[in-house]
């Protein structure tokens, strides 16, 4: 854990370390009936509504919600018995998956997307 998530959203940054504990916590427990689970999270900004009202300033360099139901796809169609417990990025999702071109997730063409300010390089 990186103490400086906690600094400026300390309410935020904690719900985010428990959503990973409980999908870690619930693949090991469903793991015996076949029952995978896993955390998704953006590796860039999504435009969502919440997105819009509170940064409008960044929903250009966002990506479209359309990638993450795109990557729980693929996770969804795995074998749950040997693919549970992972803590997982969308676009390494689609990479591993042989998604090659992104831009079709792009919020505005040829803007590059914002890196989440949760994900290290």
């Amino acid at each position: 854990m990186n103490p400086k998530w906690f600094a400026h959203h300390t309410a935020y940054t904690t719900s985010k370390y428990a959503m990973s504990m409980i999908g870690l916590g619930l693949a090991e427990e469903l793991r015996e009936q076949g029952i995978a689970c896993h955390s998704l999270w953006p590796r860039t900004v999504i435009a969502t509504s919440a997105l819009r009202i509170a940064a409008p300033e960044v929903a250009g360099q966002a990506r479209v919600p359309k990638i993450m139901a795109d990557a729980a796809w693929h996770i969804l169609t795995r074998p749950s018995r040997d693919f549970t417990g992972r803590l997982l990025l969308d676009e390494q999702v689609l990479r591993d998956a042989g998604v090659t071109d992104f831009n079709q997730y792009l919020v505005a063409p040829g803007c590059g997307p914002l890196i989440h300010f949760f994900v290290e390089p």
